[in-house]
């Protein structure tokens, strides 16, 4: 069998993300409002995220978190095309987080459900005008 660190990107990322104790990360979110996940991202995957910072081209737009009264430092939204850890882990994390939300929107009343797949997810995005990408890298 081989070690999760050595799939390639895509199978080692779903590997990882559905391993994770979903069930406690939920209540976490439910308690607390937000639910901490570690050793995720590798360092060496970290460093190259982080390399690409300067690069304009990989960004859409960018946000000096002092100017809008949310503190110090500054973060860029990627363009597309998405580096290719980030588009996996949003691919991968989309339908475990979205069964929380339908969870939550169900609880509220609110009609809205998500559909359990990131690609149908974004072809509904698409379709009310949000083309662009969300994922950010924080400075």
């Amino acid at each position: 069998m081989k070690q999760v660190s050595r799939l390639p990107i895509a199978e080692r990322t779903k590997a990882m993300v559905d391993a994770l104790d979903w069930q406690a990360l939920a209540a976490s979110l439910d308690g607390e409002g937000y639910a901490t996940v570690r050793a995720l991202v590798s360092p060496d995957e970290c460093e190259s995220l982080r390399t690409i910072y300067d690069d304009r081209s990989r960004f859409r737009s960018r946000v000096l978190m002092a100017r809008h009264g949310f503190g110090r430092g500054e973060y860029k939204y990627f363009a597309y095309p998405l580096p290719e850890l980030v588009a996996e882990l949003r691919t991968v994390l989309y339908p475990h987080l979205a069964a929380v939300a339908n969870r939550w929107n169900e609880a509220l009343g609110v009609e809205t459900r998500y559909p359990l797949e990131h690609a149908a997810y974004l072809r509904r995005c698409h379709r009310a005008g949000q083309t662009k990408p969300t994922p950010l890298l924080l400075r």
